[in-house]
């Protein structure tokens, strides 16, 4: 049976996957001769990943799903410790990124390479984390969760679905945030163009 919530997830997952290929593109090709399309970029998407993954999706995973799968399938407890602990961190992570671009944009190159550092590691980051989500509790979760969980966690799964990935209905709130990603983002997110941000 399909389960909505499980769904959602990997929508969100594809959506966020797609914006975080579109940064690395960014952070490695850099400001180029288009400083200022640049910086506005990467801060909407630090911006969207902090307002809607950060704050949304993953405190639906930490107190909705990972609650329930743990309690079916007590033997993924360190690996739910460990992903209850990147959510904690990823905040925190994000928004030092979000002070190190504003750093470079405005003190210059010196700031240049700890943004890029720590712009890269937090992509590495992130990607290991929702890979272990997919390849371990989403699997475990289809397999252990009861349809009384499963109506739960739909339900609450469609409360605020990620409307940057285009299948779900736009919550005007974000259009402007959207649609300036999408203009001057890079392939695969947005319609940027890939070998130069002019």
């Amino acid at each position: 049976m399909k389960h909505t919530s499980l769904q959602i997830i990997r929508d969100e997952h594809a959506s966020l996957g797609a914006m975080l290929k579109s940064m690395r593109m960014l952070i490695k090709c850099g400001p180029a001769d288009s400083p200022q399309r640049f910086f506005d970029c990467l801060r909407a998407m630090l911006f969207y990943i902090d307002e809607f993954p950060e704050r949304l999706h993953h405190t639906k995973e930490s107190t909705l799903l990972f609650p329930r799968v743990l309690e079916a399938a007590p033997g993924l407890q360190a690996a739910i410790a460990q992903l209850d602990s990147d959510h904690e961190q990823g905040e925190k992570a994000v928004r030092e990124l979000q002070h190190l671009l504003l750093a470079w944009e405005l003190l210059g190159d010196s700031r240049m390479q700890a943004f890029v550092t720590a712009g890269l590691r937090y992509l590495d980051f992130y990607q290991a984390h929702m890979h272990l989500e997919e390849t371990l509790i989403l699997p475990e979760a289809e397999k252990c969760l009861s349809e009384a969980d499963w109506k739960q966690l739909d339900a609450a799964f469609r409360q605020n679905m990620d409307p940057l990935g285009g299948k779900y209905p736009p919550n005007p709130a974000y259009d402007r945030l959207f649609t300036r990603i999408v203009l001057r983002a890079r392939v695969p997110v947005g319609l940027g163009e890939t070998d130069s941000l002019t």
